[in-house]
């Protein structure tokens, strides 16, 4: 959907006016008619509220601010709302992020925004780089997944300029011996347990700990493909004094996987026409697989310095280990005989480590009988690449002599195989930053800071030179204005940075790119901050790099130029209408075009939507939603690819047994709709048949 400036003014006009008039009548109505006990929203954790929506969070300044008086388009996927549309895992939450587009290889999981690559994520706000998601977290340690849509660098540092996804991690918080066992069956025989347990360690409930353990099964519509999930976790929270508070904890996650796919289906038959395989059938064989393995440990300790002024310390360190043997085709296909394909085998072992360190202080203070608040800090993160070992079999490319009927083995390892190695290599940051909350008036409050980071990359290869950049300079600047007690405009403008490898035409490095967001927008709060509501109007401009002149010595020099600008809206909903309705609804589009007036990353699709709702009366919960996802496409000619834009129909329904006794019942993709999650001329990636999840929940 193509949509002009004046369009997405109309829009943003017309939807704010909706917001305002739908929901200022409900207020009315509320004042008429008691809408009876409701849930308390809190800022430390959504796991007790029940609430599709959170009052405050860090994400994208490390100021506590309201949703409201954050001037960024930003969103929470709380623990209620994860259950209710039966999400466990990072991929399928992804899934259900209002503006994120996807595209699947394989175990590996390309995703975008706003037409940028997300190529991060954060973990209780400590940035992770990671480009294609091969890691599926399990979210059964989070207790909330908070969204910050555009430039996030104040927080992060390098990156792209797409969003922002911090998961937050459970905690102890309970003095009192409770916990919850969750078992489940599904589609394809998926099957898991998991019990969840609190307690206080002590007599006074001063130290507290939890442990969350879980087992997980399954099979897959794909033919030959498993997955064993194994996850374990435990906290320990310590009040140490009334001023000082520690945090310890630790996490294991093992995903075996099996009969994996190492891109997709191929898309094109040797004459020309397209492939239309059933769903089950994969690219691979039985001894392929993809295996992960991530331990981490971390610990948070806040220390009350003088009155509130508080004192904030984070640390985080990973192990990632990855074993993978896989099976990749490429190639059309004849009708006839199954020829026309070739296959390559690969086998690798692959080590990281990450260390992530955090420390800052938050000062409140009053001005004119007006509060404010400035944060400053410093943080560190190394992401170093400890071994990465690799081989082809068969060296490349082999002739498959029938795509319809093989039975390929891998070969053990020979003198013949063709090597692949990367030298251990490191990437590190180090960082200052400064945000405040400045209120300049009781309705106008200007949010701004800056960071500084120092981006280096080391590697033990001699022939891959050193690259270093100091002194990046990330602004953030946002005024929020409130209208009334219910509404605010505000405006903002936030950056970020990606460093590269390429030179210009003295043999220097080139600057990072920049990616810059504009962003304006009105935000609602309603019936006590148990509804908050969004509408935002964005434009992104980040650097391009193209050829500069001709080669020297072989090597191509390049340079800076105007590279790509994206605009668009989003709208968002979240949170409780009335005492037995839950909404969360969301909207985003957007255009992307390069400087010549192309268009830029056609495999995202330039609008998307979710909507659920949950209806509950007496014991029951019902609840149905929407995912929409516009078109998409890739290559040009009679070699473009298309994939028409498709809605998904989900749906849940839960049952409390008794005061301990839960079942409910998910159904995804109700109405079977066949579509691909991933495409390309050797990667066609259908995306899952309608599927159905039972759960019973006991709590103790």
């Amino acid at each position: 959907m193509k949509i002009g400036n004046k369009k997405i003014i109309g829009l943003s006009l017309c939807a704010a006016f909706l917001i305002h008039s739908s929901v200022f009548a409900a207020e009315n109505e509320k004042d008429k008619t008691s809408l009876g006990t409701v849930n308390i929203v809190s800022s430390s954790d959504t796991e007790s509220t029940g609430s599709y929506t959170i009052d405050s969070m860090k994400s994208a300044t490390k100021l506590d601010l309201s949703i409201r008086h954050t001037p960024q388009s930003v969103n929470v996927l709380t623990t209620q709302k994860l259950n209710d549309l039966g999400i466990t895992s990072y991929h399928e939450m992804l899934s259900n992020v209002t503006g994120v587009s996807l595209d699947r290889w394989d175990e590996r999981l390309r995703t975008s925004a706003r037409g940028f690559e997300i190529d991060y994520f954060k973990i209780d706000g400590m940035p992770t780089y990671l480009t294609y998601n091969d890691r599926d977290l399990d979210l059964d340690i989070f207790d909330r997944v908070e969204v910050v849509r555009g430039a996030n660098g104040l927080t992060t540092g390098a990156g792209n300029p797409a969003i922002s996804i911090n998961l937050v991690r459970k905690r102890a918080k309970s003095k009192e011996f409770k916990g919850t066992t969750t078992v489940s069956a599904g589609s394809w025989d998926a099957y898991s347990i998991n019990t969840d347990i609190s307690s206080s360690l002590n007599e006074d409930g001063s130290i507290r700990g939890r442990i969350i353990a879980k087992h997980e099964d399954k099979n897959s519509f794909m033919d030959g493909y498993e997955k064993e999930n194994n996850l374990l976790y435990g906290v320990v929270d310590i009040d140490i004094s009334d001023k000082t508070y520690l945090s310890l904890g630790a996490s294991y996650q093992n995903i075996e996987r099996d009969g994996v796919r190492w891109g997709g289906l191929p898309a094109f038959y040797t004459d020309g026409s397209r492939t239309n395989f059933d769903r089950s059938l994969t690219v691979s064989d039985d001894w392929t697989y993809w295996n992960t393995e991530i331990k981490s440990v971390f610990a948070n300790l806040e220390q009350v310095l003088f009155k509130d002024v508080n004192l904030n310390v984070a640390y985080s360190y990973d192990e990632i280990d990855n074993e993978n043997a896989m099976l990749y085709f490429k190639g059309a296909v004849n009708k006839a005989d199954g020829s026309g394909i070739s296959y390559m085998d690969w086998e690798s072992e692959q080590s990281s480590k990450q260390h992530n360190l955090d420390i800052n202080v938050n000062v409140p203070f009053e001005v004119a009988n007006l509060p404010q608040e400035i944060i400053f800090g410093t943080s560190y993160n190394l992401d170093k690449t400890t071994r990465y070992e690799g081989r082809y079999p068969n060296g490349y490319y082999t002739a498959l002599p029938n795509f319809f009927d093989y039975n390929l083995s891998l070969p053990a390892p020979a003198a013949t195989d063709t090597p692949y190695s990367v030298a251990p290599e490191e990437t590190q940051q180090k960082a200052i930053y400064l945000a405040g909350n400045f209120s300049l008036s009781e309705d106008l409050k200007l949010i701004t800071g800056a960071r500084v980071s120092t981006w280096e990359y080391k590697s033990d290869a001699s022939s891959i030179e050193e690259r270093e950049f100091k002194n990046e300079v990330t602004p953030y600047i946002g005024l929020v204005y409130d209208i009334n007690k219910n509404h605010s405009v505000y405006a903002s403008y936030t950056s970020i940075f990606k460093p590269g490898d390429d030179k210009d035409r003295s043999g220097n490095f080139l600057d990072p790119v920049e990616g810059i967001n504009y962003e304006t927008g009105i935000k609602g709060e309603y019936f006590n901050g148990r509804l908050n509501a969004s509408l935002s109007v964005f434009r992104i401009e980040q650097d391009g790099i193209e050829d500069d002149g001709a080669p020297i010595g072989g090597e191509q020099p390049k340079k800076l130029v105007d590279g790509v600008t994206s605009k668009g809206f989003e709208l968002d909903f979240n949170g409780q209408i009335t005492e037995n309705l839950d909404l969360s609804f969301g909207v985003s589009n957007f255009e992307a075009k390069t400087a010549d007036g192309e268009k830029f990353d056609t495999k995202s699709s330039r609008t998307t939507a979710n909507i659920f709702a949950k209806y509950s009366i007496n014991k029951f919960d019902i609840g149905a939603g929407v995912k929409y996802k516009s078109k998409i496409s890739t290559g040009a000619g009679v070699q473009k690819i298309k994939q028409d834009g498709y809605a998904l129909v989900n749906l849940m329904s839960s049952y409390k047994i008794d005061k301990n006794s839960k079942i409910q019942l998910n159904v995804k993709n109700l109405f079977d709709k066949k579509y691909y999650s991933g495409i390309g001329v050797n990667s066609m990636v259908y995306g899952d048949p309608r599927n159905f999840t039972v759960s019973y929940k006991y709590t103790f």
